[in-house]
């Protein structure tokens, strides 16, 4: 039962990646040659992501890792070795970046399209499929990042819209913190003092942005 389920779970979120790449393939307004390759290195950074999830699983938890291996790889990663991924992942970009093998922020709005529409897929499988009461409300705050996104994305500058995003998105997950249990990211539990960070950083950020702008 148990690598069922875990199965199951691996399944829905390929699934929901699955749809959001093909979302972005069929609605973005990038041209098919940068189509092809932010699909290809968005796929490439995903890979990353999932291998950063395992590498964090084993760093948090080396001690059981080097006296008994299975017990650590057997069991899903937790919430640590989401935010492990997140770190590394973003040290990653910025150093890229910093190299010049990548351009930044053509990319971000190509990963905000996929996981937007990946996190929706996701929550209302949640919600329909899997009874989920509690991913309701985190498909409402998905489905207005959406219509924010679609709306806006040809009337403003990607940056100030990704910002905007990010805070609309933290600001939404602490409300949804408040009045349920616990609020998740593909099945990760988000504990509230990482989404605070988040929300502070972003807000600070766009804040910093716009003064700069008018200034």
């Amino acid at each position: 039962m148990a690598i069922a389920s875990k199965l199951t779970a691996i399944g829905i979120i390929t699934l929901s990646f699955a749809i959001g790449f093909l979302f972005f393939y069929l609605y973005s307004d990038l041209k098919k040659e940068q189509k092809k390759k932010h699909f290809e290195e968005l796929t490439s950074q995903l890979i990353n992501f999932v291998i950063f999830i395992w590498l964090g699983k084993i760093v948090l938890n080396l001690t059981s890792f080097l006296s008994d291996p299975l017990s650590v790889l057997a069991y899903p990663s937790d919430s640590k070795a989401f935010y492990f991924a997140i770190v590394l992942i973003t040290l990653l970009l910025l150093n890229k970046s910093k190299q010049k093998n990548i351009k930044i922020l053509p990319l971000k709005e190509s990963f905000v399209h996929v996981f937007l529409i990946s996190s929706f897929v996701y929550e209302f499988i949640q919600l329909v499929v899997e009874d989920n009461s509690y991913a309701f409300g985190y498909v409402i705050l998905l489905a207005i990042l959406i219509g924010i996104f679609f709306f806006l994305r040809e009337r403003m500058n990607i940056l100030i819209l990704f910002m905007i995003l990010v805070t609309t998105w933290s600001l939404g997950m602490v409300s949804l913190a408040l009045i349920q249990p616990f609020v998740t990211v593909f099945g990760y539990m988000m504990a509230p003092w990482f989404v605070g960070v988040v929300f502070i950083a972003s807000i600070g950020s766009l804040t910093y942005k716009l003064k700069k702008r008018d200034a």
